[in-house]
């Protein structure tokens, strides 16, 4: 059985944002409980290089959408990035799924070869489509999502494995 380039994309895109959805609830208790100003967690880092949380969850929202799109050719649907509370994370979490949920199998499947053009920051970017999902948007993805778990985590919000995880 071979796995296609839509089930290998835009259904793990919508699980893990939901996951992250379902963390950024937690963390909003967290602060309500503790009594800590939510823009505390938001603007919190691991480290002062790295991006705050707030940034963590756009760029996981952008790398899933942007992606989507290029590979389904279709226009990419821009944000604002001005989000500074959990409720208006939790809107850019759920514009992004409404924007996947739009995209259907018939427009990535067979997008393995297709040649995706693109400048970002003044810089042609090339990749081939299997590439660019395995190599570049699935590891993206991934890693903004896991350093927004981390963030949190570190700063004392209870969770765990699963809820990165998610139900399956």
């Amino acid at each position: 059985m071979t796995i296609s380039m839509y089930q290998s994309s835009v259904p793990v895109f919508i699980h893990t944002l939901t996951n992250l959805s379902a963390i950024l609830d937690k963390a909003a208790a967290y602060s309500d409980d503790k009594k800590i100003d939510e823009s505390v967690l938001i603007n919190a880092r691991l480290f002062p290089d790295m991006f705050p949380l707030s940034r963590q969850i756009q760029i996981a929202c952008d790398t899933a959408k942007t992606g989507a799109a290029r590979l389904a050719e279709v226009e990419i649907p821009s944000h604002e990035d001005n989000e500074s509370t959990f409720v208006q994370l939790k809107e850019r979490i759920a514009s992004t799924i409404t924007f996947l949920e739009s995209i259907n199998a018939q427009q990535i499947d067979g997008k393995e070869t297709f040649n995706i053009v693109y400048t970002q920051r003044n810089k042609e970017r090339r990749f081939i489509g299997q590439p660019y999902l395995l190599n570049y948007l699935l590891p993206n993805v991934y890693f903004h999502i896991t350093a927004a778990y981390a963030i949190l985590r570190h700063n004392g919000v209870d969770i765990g494995k699963k809820d990165y995880l998610g139900n399956f």
